[in-house]
């Protein structure tokens, strides 16, 4: 495998809310291999639904293992609104021009600049329809690379 250390990239991920945990080490398998042959790639996931819960528990076994990836929550609400105490400052991100954002967007904002951002998006799409099928349909159109862990 052939180690690119100058090589950004940077990937995202949207998943259903009723993601099975069985995609777990789908999840951590490809982060590995993306890890692997980019050390340099940067990760961005959320922390609304179950999906960012199981990405966010394998960058967790990850760094307890040693491992040092390189990620960031990106958080819809300013983390005075909805503190998150499981996971350190240091680890997150609040997107410049989110502050403007109605609360009620703000997932939605959140999600297109994650897409905007990023060149690969992982996903965990059984169903066409619901926000994360929207936000990798919109990656899809900017001509990002999906790799669909329930075709796995």
């Amino acid at each position: 495998m052939e180690v690119q250390t100058n090589v950004k990239k940077t990937v995202c991920f949207f998943g259903h809310h009723d993601c099975p945990d069985s995609a777990k080490p789908l999840i951590r398998q490809r982060i590995l291999e993306l890890y692997e042959k980019a050390p340099n790639t940067e990760f961005y996931v959320g922390n609304q639904g179950r999906f960012d819960a199981l990405v966010l528990s394998v960058f967790k076994d990850l760094m307890q293992e040693g491992e040092k990836p390189n990620f960031c929550v990106v958080l819809a609400y300013h983390p005075d609104q909805a503190p998150m105490p499981d996971i350190p400052f240091e680890f997150t991100l609040y997107p410049e021009g989110i502050e403007k954002t109605p609360k009620r967007f703000a997932i939605s904002w959140r999600n297109k600049w994650m897409v905007r951002n990023s060149d690969t998006v992982i996903c965990y799409i059984r169903h066409w329809h619901g926000g994360a099928a929207k936000f990798v349909e919109m990656a899809e159109k900017k001509g990002k690379t999906i790799i669909n862990l329930a075709d796995d």
